[in-house]
């Protein structure tokens, strides 16, 4: 029997039917499984969480969602306008909260700086910086991007103490406002609703115990594509679905292209599709547009990913005495 030809036309999906399911599922999880009353969730200005926050809306009224934005000194404004705009449409409340004053005490910008200065010796004050990806001899290779006042990007190479202490510093931004998730949700007896998509959960394109961390995960098995078919028929503002992915991690603007993922979410969404269906790096080139050697990296990539991140997703190992 021949196999259909793959075409984007697979992620394709009845938007009301899939709502009624998630709607259905969240509320029956929320409350008798967790024994919870409402939701407690951040909201970026990013198209995941605002398709979270109509679902919770939805599923259990807007009186019992908490909807957190939490800027830091290095946000972009446009993250919070637009978390003021979508909960506006969704009829909740948002508490905004800085996480600037905590991120400080703990050393989140000192010792990111102090990693990138082993690097760059005159990053200072006024400095800006971002992690970006790049491609040599079919190998990822991470870049730290860096700045200064008036001048052009200058791109380094991070020795792997650097890289890692860069991230791990900057992980503190994710941890503190699960933080701040959990503090809402246990003084109103609410769940937290975790905002990854599958191209994300899959990819272990989360912090351990930041935004990885949640009681519930309504939109972790759809793809990126089909969470924008959804937050078009929930009502999700115009603005935020026509906004590009970013991190909105650090200082320079940062797409989650160039920090994680390498391809556009179209064409990650179809490679990774294909792989897990079986179709070959040359049934899937036609598809996505791309030649048969980079689909094949992409697939190469996509399973190192999941080795390399096995461990996000392993509960606490319990350790046996005799």
């Amino acid at each position: 029997m021949t196999r259909p030809a793959l075409t984007p036309a697979v992620l394709d999906f009845d938007a009301a039917q899939v709502t009624e399911r998630l709607v259905t599922q969240l509320r029956h999880e929320v409350v008798e499984t967790l024994g919870k009353r409402g939701v407690s969730l951040g909201v970026s200005g990013g198209i995941d969480s605002a398709t979270v926050l109509m679902l919770a809306v939805r599923a259990m009224g807007p009186e019992n969602v908490v909807a957190l934005a939490m800027p830091e000194r290095e946000s972009s404004d446009e993250s919070l306008s637009l978390a003021r705009e979508l909960c506006k449409v969704a009829g909740t409340e948002l508490v905004v909260e800085d996480i600037t004053t905590t991120l400080e005490a703990a050393g989140c910008y000192r010792r990111r700086d102090e990693a990138i200065r082993e690097l760059v010796p005159e990053f200072g004050a006024g400095w800006r910086c971002k992690l970006a990806l790049g491609n040599t001899a079919g190998y990822q290779i991470t870049y730290v991007v860096v700045q200064a006042p008036g001048g052009e990007p200058r791109k380094v190479r991070p020795t792997a103490r650097a890289y890692n202490t860069i991230v791990a510093a900057s992980n503190f931004k994710q941890r503190t406002r699960k933080m701040m998730e959990y503090f809402h949700a246990d003084r109103m007896g609410f769940a937290v609703a975790g905002t990854p998509n599958l191209l994300e959960y899959d990819q272990g394109f989360f912090v351990k115990g930041g935004d990885g961390l949640a009681d519930v995960k309504p939109i972790c098995k759809l793809y990126k594509t089909q969470v924008y078919r959804l937050a078009a028929h929930l009502g999700v503002p115009q603005s935020i679905l026509s906004r590009p992915p970013t991190t909105d991690t650090f200082s320079m603007p940062q797409s989650q292209e160039e920090f994680y993922f390498t391809l556009p979410y179209p064409q990650m969404d179809l490679c990774l599709y294909a792989l897990d269906h079986g179709y070959t790096a040359e049934e899937t080139a036609p598809a996505v547009e791309l030649p048969v050697e980079r689909v094949q990296r992409t697939f190469d990539f996509i399973q190192r990913k999941r080795v390399a991140t096995k461990h996000l997703h392993l509960p606490p190992i319990p350790i046996e005495p005799g």
